[in-house]
């Protein structure tokens, strides 16, 4: 099929970030795209040829917006699945399938495929309600201290929290969780697989991921991981495996712990480009949303190798900041070398809102990352 400056249609569901830079690479291609996301200022809706407005979890709109494209492919996992299967039966190719997207959605059904498929993970235990963790630590089945995540809809630490005594799991919220043992960890690690419908992986290089520790977002990530050769083989291995047991097209995120025995086990995953990658728009010689378009149309896969190392950071809303965005001090991350910001279009901020990242890169990682704490100090996004 010829995908190039032709009446084929690619559309995307989600216009936020990733979707943004998804089109970086679909106008440099000049594919032509269709975004459909809940709001009118989403940051997608200047880059794409056609914008539209509506909800990503209801069924019809899902339906209605597939049927006007060739293929079909997501930024945020939060879609109506069941769309995407009625889509799938009406011939639009749809990457990932709405069976890895039925599978990942929920924590729980993910935590069970990686039990089902060997994958290492954390043990875990599941919960149709919150309120029901109390009985089980009455009751002996469950100990303190341990990870509590909401299965559906947590996103950037949110849904996530440690729970070290009975008052911790009074404010969260009574839905469908698990609980995770807590592993004590040497370091948070992830790897990119890319896989096209002919089969063809390839995986990026691993690497270190530094939280926020009080948000549990991700501050720095960090390429390549500053582990052991042996210990990046390992890495490298699990995630492939996880991605062959997903047979998933498109991008597979794995994230994972290595833990102070050296073992590596997955946490989670996410079927799209992720924030774990986006030091690859500067730093790799072919960045995750360029391989995310050549996983869902089928065209050969490109260089994952860096062409030096890299280090992002987050840029997030500072506590106390909501309303309109000002990035006080850009100009000055901006003189400094190897330094380049990627600001979303988010007008709106708030505190631990993700407004957008900066990549620095340098022959040496050491470097960079020296580098990378100074723009932390630097920047600031605040409210007017």
């Amino acid at each position: 099929m010829n995908y190039f400056s032709s009446n084929f249609k690619l559309g995307i569901l989600g216009g936020g970030q990733l979707g943004k830079m998804i089109l970086y690479d679909t106008r440099k291609f000049d594919v032509y795209t269709c975004v459909l996301d809940p709001s009118k200022d989403a940051p997608s809706r200047l880059a794409c040829d056609e914008f539209m407005v509506g909800d990503l979890l209801d069924y019809d709109t899902v339906v209605a917006f597939g049927k006007k494209v060739d293929v079909l492919t997501i930024e945020i996992e939060n879609v109506n699945v069941d769309a995407l299967e009625k889509l799938e039966d009406e011939g639009v190719k749809v990457f990932p399938s709405s069976k890895t997207l039925r599978t990942i959605q929920n924590k729980g059904t993910q935590k069970l495929f990686y039990r089902d498929n060997d994958i290492p993970t954390a043990d875990f235990v599941r919960f149709a309600y919150t309120s029901e963790i109390d009985e089980a630590v009455d009751n002996g089945g469950l100990s303190y201290p341990f990870v509590w995540k909401s299965t559906r809809f947590g996103y950037d630490g949110m849904g996530v929290k440690v729970v070290r005594e009975a008052s911790d799991l009074q404010h969260l919220p009574n839905v469908e969780c698990i609980t995770e043992d807590l592993i004590p960890f040497k370091n948070e690690l992830a790897v990119i697989v890319a896989r096209n419908t002919n089969g063809d992986l390839k995986t990026y290089p691993v690497v270190e991921m530094e939280f926020h520790p009080e948000a549990n977002q991700v501050e720095y990530v960090i390429c390549p991981a500053r582990i052991p050769d042996n210990i990046a083989q390992k890495a490298e291995l699990v995630a492939l495996k996880t991605a062959e047991a997903f047979k998933h097209v498109g991008l597979l995120a794995v994230e994972m712990f290595q833990t102070e025995n050296d073992e590596i086990i997955v946490n989670e995953v996410a079927p799209r480009p992720h924030n774990s990658g986006h030091y690859s728009i500067e730093g790799s010689y072919t960045s995750q949303f360029e391989q995310h378009l050549r996983c869902v149309l089928n065209l050969p896969l490109g260089n994952t190798e860096s062409k030096v190392a890299g280090v992002m950071v987050n840029l997030v809303g500072s506590e106390g900041h909501t309303g309109n965005v000002l990035y006080r001090n850009i100009e000055d991350i901006l003189a400094m070398d190897g330094v380049t910001p990627h600001i979303y279009g988010k007008k709106q901020t708030r505190p631990f809102r993700k407004m957008g990242h900066v990549t620095i890169v340098n022959e040496d990682i050491d470097i960079a990352r020296k580098v990378a704490e100074k723009v932390k100090q630097t920047i600031e996004v605040i409210s007017e």
